[in-house]
């Protein structure tokens, strides 16, 4: 039983990131996300039970529809991997808690940020605010007494400041607004011992991302390319928190 329920809690990750993804895909662009059966983008062929089995589905077509064979975007089945892969191991780090619930309650929308970030290059602001409540309850519920929920805060406050100033003195050049919310929930989730090293691998997460990205393009399309940060945010400091490496310790 011990060894079933964080498998199950990752099937029940990978099932929520695909609606999830839908959400992030359709709202606010004039298409319900409630009503409304799930459709190829290419040819509107609707979808079946059998496509809509999370990863197996898009393994087994090879990531193409099965009728007009245009190629689904690999978010699709990265999101479901990813945050089955982050319920699995949080429920084994945290147990059956009201820590999980809050912790998976916050990877969630944190996924929702990432996913809609990476679709229409805009962080929702509502989103965020929801993001760092629950984070919030999750680190009071985490916290060995009210002076170490004070520094989480304080750590995570000056990471959010330094984003905004970076926003702010760039006329949101480098960076954008939403990103600073985004680093003081994950802050305030991951705790202040990861919060650091979690800053410092985003960074680099997104310098390698950002490499590979303009080696891959031709010569003459490398300038103005626009990456989200939302997602290296989101990688690094989830890296620190479960994997506890600094990279200040030697």
């Amino acid at each position: 039983m011990e060894v079933l329920l964080p498998i199950f809690v990752a099937l029940l990750g990978a099932i929520l990131a695909s609606f999830i993804g839908v959400m992030a895909e359709r709202l606010n662009t004039g298409e319900s996300w409630v009503r409304g059966r799930s459709h190829c983008n290419s040819c509107t062929r609707l979808l079946t039970a059998p496509d809509l089995v999370p990863i197996a589905s898009w393994l087994a077509t090879g990531g193409k529809c099965i009728k007009c064979k245009a190629k689904l975007p690999v978010t699709y089945v990265a999101s479901e991997f990813l945050l089955a892969s982050v319920f699995f191991l949080a429920t084994l780090k945290l147990g059956v808690t009201p820590e999980l619930f809050f912790f998976l309650v916050s990877v969630s929308i944190l996924a929702f940020i990432v996913l809609y970030d990476l679709r229409h290059m805009i962080v929702p602001m509502l989103a965020s605010g929801l993001f760092v409540l629950s984070a919030l309850f999750f680190a009071y519920l985490t916290a060995l007494g009210l002076q170490d929920f004070g520094h989480t805060l304080l750590v995570s406050g000056g990471i959010a400041i330094a984003f905004f100033l970076v926003y702010f003195l760039s006329k949101g050049r480098v960076m954008g607004l939403g990103d600073s919310p985004i680093a003081l929930g994950l802050g305030i989730l991951v705790g202040s011992v990861a919060a650091i090293p979690g800053l410092v691998f985003s960074f680099w997460i997104g310098a390698l991302c950002g490499i590979a990205i303009l080696v891959g393009k031709p010569a003459g399309h490398r300038m103005g390319i626009e990456v989200p940060f939302a997602p290296f945010l989101a990688a690094g400091f989830l890296l620190a928190y479960f994997s506890s490496w600094s990279p200040f310790v030697f």
